[in-house]
This record gives C-alpha cells, sequence and structure tokens, in this order.
C-alpha cells in the first residue's frame, strides 16, 4: 500500500477534558458501558465548555477517549470473553491497540458549567477526554448488523461482569 505518505504520519488531537470515574484498578473496571449503571463526571477544560451547549438534549452520548494506561500495542489479542484463540485488534475492544483510542455511549444525566454527568461509565479515572458525539439513533444504529464472532452468550457474560461493578 502506498498512498500519500503523509497519512503514515501520527497526528496530535487535543485533550478536551477529563473522565472522572469510580474505577482505578482495570481489572475491577467494567468491559462494555452500555451494561454499567456506574455514574461518572465529565470535566471540559473551559475553553471547551460552550461546546457542550445543547448535548444534554440528548439522552447519550459517545466518549472518545485515550487509553492512557494502557500498556504498549498489539495487533492480535485473546479476549477476555473468548481467550481460546487471539483475534485481529480490529475485531476487539481491547485497550492495547496501536492508537490507544476508547470509545463508550453513556447516558447524560446532566449538564452544567464545563461539567457533564453520565451514566454507563467504563473507563478509568482520570481518563483524558478527545471528543464527544451525540448519539442520534438513525446515524448510529444499523438494523440487521452482524456482530461477528460475538455470540448471544460473550454479551451475557459482559452483561453479568459488568453488573458487578455498579456504583
Amino acid at each position: 500500500m502506498t498512498g500519500d505518505p503523509v497519512s503514515r504520519h501520527e497526528i496530535s488531537c487535543p485533550v478536551i477534558g477529563v473522565i472522572h470515574t469510580p474505577f482505578s484498578d482495570p481489572a475491577a473496571t467494567p468491559i462494555q458501558g452500555i451494561f454499567s449503571r456506574a455514574r461518572g463526571t465529565i470535566e471540559m477544560y473551559p475553553e471547551y465548555a460552550p461546546g457542550l451547549r445543547h448535548l444534554d438534549t440528548f439522552s447519550h452520548c459517545l466518549l472518545i477517549y485515550h487509553f492512557h494506561r494502557a500498556k504498549g500495542a498489539i495487533l492480535a489479542e485473546k479476549p477476555m470473553i473468548d481467550g481460546q484463540e487471539p483475534h485481529g485488534i480490529y475485531s476487539t475492544r481491547h485497550f492495547n491497540r496501536p492508537g490507544h483510542l476508547g470509545m463508550t455511549l453513556v447516558r447524560i444525566m446532566r449538564a452544567e458549567g464545563n461539567r457533564l454527568e453520565v451514566e454507563g461509565v467504563d473507563m478509568l479515572d482520570g481518563t483524558p477526554l478527545l471528543d464527544i458525539k451525540p448519539f442520534i439513533i438513525p446515524f448510529d444504529s444499523a438494523p440487521g448488523a452482524s456482530a461477528g464472532w460475538v455470540t448471544p452468550g460473550h454479551i451475557e457474560q459482559i452483561r453479568n461482569q459488568s453488573a458487578s461493578f455498579e456504583e
């Protein structure tokens, strides 16, 4: 693959805030936010706080963040829920990915000033926030989409594990 040589360079992205959660131990953190009832607070840096205007008219938003405590980057991993064989890192949501980017859908509870209170956190306390996108059902849902190698049994396992971390 040749392509534009600029596309192979690293890029930078501003950190727009910090995600505060009750979780400091990766082993004691929910696997997926959709099954978590744990609450957290997004603290936007003052210069980015005006961007929160009207976000609370949505019920949910997507948080895009940096896995700041990930150790290394790999291209194959045995997922926590299907540890029999390694899967390509891009077919998992594992944190040891090359870009160390994470994404979680959270429920918006309240917005005030530079703070956004959310439910459904699955990230560690102090996680750097890179972006927020409103969750818009017609844009962010694909009826009939495939879950790939993730089975209903895997989903139930994640649901049960995440429920044990409720705050």
